[in-house]
């Protein structure tokens, strides 16, 4: 039977006003499939045209607002944000299909990242100036514009905030399209912060690829931050190739997570599960292959499993449950076929754990481990996103370090060893954006390091300075004397 009481009603966020439309598509819950969370506006290209518009007149004035007091603003937009997870928490769950501790780590990080970009304010627009003889020269920093986010369902309030916060801190206005899979406590949460700014520097338009494609190629539109697949990213790019625009692209990942033999097991299981099945594995710098050397492998394998067995999966709002669903049916279809690919390939799959009373009728998936796998084969080779992993066995440290940079992607990383010298060194040999030492999962995360992707995993930075520097523009003035 449908559940349709207090079902939220979502518009676009039009400046400081959730709109109200005639076109509404419903955003279900994943871990049960008769529950409808929330009734979403689907936009059109006039939508994004109203709200880009609005957006580029508020950067006429938002752009001079002083620094100091941007970053007053965003400090009090994370205390908003902070505030938001008691209630907003529990209904992104209902969206996304993770368990309740990684929504409220979203809003978390999410805040995080808000109070960090703020600090960094002081001093980012000091001119880098020169003064001799022959000429005065100033290079400055401007702000670009309206901004274009476009962000997943995955975790979208920390991938928001990584595109809002640097956009805003140097004086450019946004307009965000969610993910339709995860829109509800996202738009409510920017609404709350939108209230304390002024009027249409945070804005937020719904739909499908449509309103993507209307968003990033509208020529207002100077800056595009957008995270999710590489397959979608090559359509933003050739939209905002028309006008030339400015990209950061956050993008897909096949991480390898090295294990050299050296290594304590349990200590390194201990860190090493949070960075593969956290969110399902829905995460895209998740751990999506581990290689362990021949020597240790079925040591290696066996205390794995036996971890891994332990999970239990359920509905997100079920403290019993190590992890959810799956957040959509395509993820579903996608994830059991490659299971089902494996089984008739030479590796063992092993499925684990158990299903809670909670699992219902949702996108439930239990966790598997490939073992005997090849590097070659599809499942070592393919982003899984989903709660399946394959341990590969390697002979020696050339072969693994090839093994780990064979792969189209390059976003995450990590090297598990009880030796930080040998770690490092094996580590400056791997061709990704970020490469961890005896971690790999949210805890690996520091704001001071600049994230993204090398390869097919993304252009650009986020976070600190680095990611600040994307959304500005160097202005250089020179007087001749």
């Amino acid at each position: 039977m449908t559940t349709t009481h207090d079902v939220l009603s979502i518009g676009h966020l039009i400046g400081h006003t959730l709109t109200d439309v005639d076109n509404y598509d419903e955003v279900r819950d994943p871990g049960r499939l008769d529950d409808i969370v929330a009734r979403v506006a689907v936009g059109t290209p006039a939508d994004v045209n109203q709200a880009v518009e609005l957006a580029h007149r508020a950067f006429t004035s938002w752009r001079n607002v002083p620094p100091a007091e941007r970053a007053q603003l965003l400090l009090r937009a994370a205390d908003v944000l902070a505030d938001c997870a008691e209630d907003l928490a529990p209904l992104l769950v209902r969206e996304h299909g993770g368990v309740l501790w990684e929504a409220q780590t979203d809003f978390a990080l999410g805040t995080g990242v808000l109070q960090h970009t703020a600090s960094l304010v002081d001093g980012f627009f000091t001119p880098v100036q020169y003064d001799d003889e022959q000429s005065f020269i100033s290079i400055e920093r401007v702000p670009r514009g309206v901004v274009a986010a476009v962000v997943p369902w995955n975790m979208p309030v920390v991938l928001t905030m990584m595109k809002l916060a640097p956009a805003l801190a140097t004086g450019n206005t946004i307009v965000l399209k969610p993910s339709p899979f995860a829109p509800a406590a996202l738009t409510l949460a920017l609404q709350r912060i939108a209230q304390q700014l002024p009027e249409g520097v945070v804005n937020v338009v719904h739909g499908n690829a449509d309103v993507g494609q209307a968003l990033t190629s509208h020529p207002l539109v100077r800056k595009v931050g957008f995270t999710g697949g590489t397959a979608t990213a090559r359509h933003v790019m050739a939209s905002a190739a028309g006008t030339i625009k400015n990209l950061t692209l956050e993008l897909g990942g096949n991480d390898p997570a090295v294990v050299l033999d050296d290594v304590d097991i349990d200590a390194a299981l201990d860190r090493m599960l949070k960075g593969v099945f956290t969110r399902s594995g829905q995460i895209c710098f998740a751990v999506k292959r581990i290689y362990v050397p021949r020597s240790l492998y079925g040591t290696f394998a066996d205390a794995f499993c036996e971890r891994v067995d332990q999970y239990a999966v359920g509905h997100g709002l079920d403290e019993n449950a190590s992890f959810g669903p799956l957040n959509n049916k395509a993820q579903f279809d996608s994830v059991t076929n490659l299971i089902e690919g494996t089984k008739n390939s030479s590796a063992k799959i092993v499925q684990l754990g158990k299903k809670l009373d909670s699992a219902g009728d949702g996108y439930y998936v239990l966790p598997h481990v490939v073992r005997d796998v090849e590097h070659s084969a599809p499942i070592s080779s393919c982003e899984q996103f989903g709660p399946v992993i394959p341990l590969i066995a390697y002979d020696d440290e050339a072969q693994v370090i090839e093994w780990a940079n064979d792969s189209e992607y390059g976003l995450g990383s990590s090297v598990w060893t009880t030796d930080t010298d040998r770690g490092l060194a094996i580590a400056r040999q791997i061709e990704a954006g970020s490469t961890f030492i005896n971690s790999h999962a949210f805890e690996s995360l520091d704001l001071r390091m600049p994230f993204g992707g090398v390869k097919q995993s993304g252009i650009g930075r986020e976070f600190g300075e680095a990611g600040m520097s994307e959304y500005v523009e160097d202005h250089a003035i020179r007087v001749v004397k």
